[in-house]
């Protein structure tokens, strides 16, 4: 059997061990380069993706990032970080890396051709057509990987597959497919470069992409942004203080009636009524910019009045129809 593309060794490198350090250097600087190129020649493909995700989930479903090894920790590290930057909800977001949680730090012997512990999770896990399924490998033929999305898909869910070699099963297979031609790698088969590289930036882009079509970001700052800790708190305070240019006092004291919201606390700095701003940010599905725009003042009042949603089905991150989530085989967690 012939090796893949991301396995096979570059005669360019066989020296490799050889070279100068500044040339070493230089060659993987360069496998990085062509990393990013890879992905820019996939954008079409990146926006196709990210579209129909975004109509998926104005529903209740679920993100759901799948990989194994350094393609599973890459999934499951965009996944993590769709939390606090965009406030996506816990229990929205469900992250199946082979070999669970001890995976995300040290290499599980044989966990990635576990198959049907995949099938397993799926089901466990109950993921289906309100869903979304992410999955991740530089093969394209990883058997824990491919498990998941063909279970996946078979149950209903949207799935989009990401993979650094072509015709591959993982991108025959998904519903929106995802190739990024990194070839043949510095090191022979070490995917952690090149491919990783073109992966991360796949991610990154896929899901901020799905993020700011769901209404998660407003003027390019982070409306939803949850105060975590300190530094968030900070930003969000910083954040108002952009957006309205009001003074620290009163941001401080819209935020704590807002409960830490920033958009809530941005209409509540602009006059709003709290339970106008509520029910237009309801009404809006989340989207701060349509939501002033449905609030809007009668003339001969002063008043102001919501009009009728924008659309239908629009849901929000507070429904309580959201499923459960979970890392790995320990399936849900509550």
């Amino acid at each position: 059997m012939s090796p893949t593309e991301t396995e096979r060794q570059s005669p360019r490198y066989a020296k490799i061990d050889l070279w100068e350090p500044a040339e070493i250097l230089e060659a993987m600087i360069e496998g990085q380069f062509s990393a990013v190129a890879a992905v820019r020649a996939a954008r079409p493909a990146i926006e196709r993706a990210g579209l129909a995700i975004e109509r998926r989930l104005r529903g209740p479903g679920r993100l759901v990032y799948v990989g194994a090894g350094t393609s599973g920790r890459l999934a499951a590290q965009d996944g993590a970080e769709l939390m606090p930057t965009f406030g996506w909800p816990h229990d929205r977001l469900l992250l199946l890396i082979a070999g669970g949680q001890n995976a995300l730090l040290r290499a599980v012997e044989g966990a990635e051709d576990e198959d049907q512990q995949a099938i397993e999770l799926v089901r466990r896990n109950e993921i289906g057509a309100a869903d979304v399924t992410i999955a991740v490998a530089a093969s394209g033929t990883t058997p824990f990987t491919l498990a998941c999305l063909r279970e996946a898909k078979k149950r209903g869910s949207l799935t989009i597959g990401v993979a650094n070699n072509r015709g591959t099963p993982l991108l025959q297979e998904a519903d929106h497919s995802i190739f990024l031609e990194t070839g043949p790698e510095t090191i022979a088969g070490s995917t952690r470069m090149k491919a990783g590289t073109a992966q991360r930036i796949t991610l990154v882009l896929l899901s901020s992409l799905v993020m700011i079509l769901l209404g998660r970001v407003y003027d390019g700052l982070m409306v939803d942004v949850q105060a975590s800790n300190k530094k968030l708190v900070r930003r969000s305070e910083k954040i108002l203080s952009r957006l309205t240019g009001r003074g620290d006092d009163k941001i401080h004291e819209a935020l704590q009636h807002a409960r830490g919201s920033v958009k809530l606390a941005f209409l509540l700095l602009q006059g709003y009524g709290l339970d106008e701003a509520e029910a237009a940010l309801d009404q809006a599905g989340g989207h701060l910019r349509r939501a002033m725009s449905l609030i809007v003042e009668r003339p001969e009042t002063g008043h102001r009045e919501t009009q009728p949603p924008f659309r239908e089905h629009a849901t929000h991150e507070w429904s309580n129809k959201a499923l459960a989530a979970g890392l790995g085989p320990s399936g849900r967690d509550r």
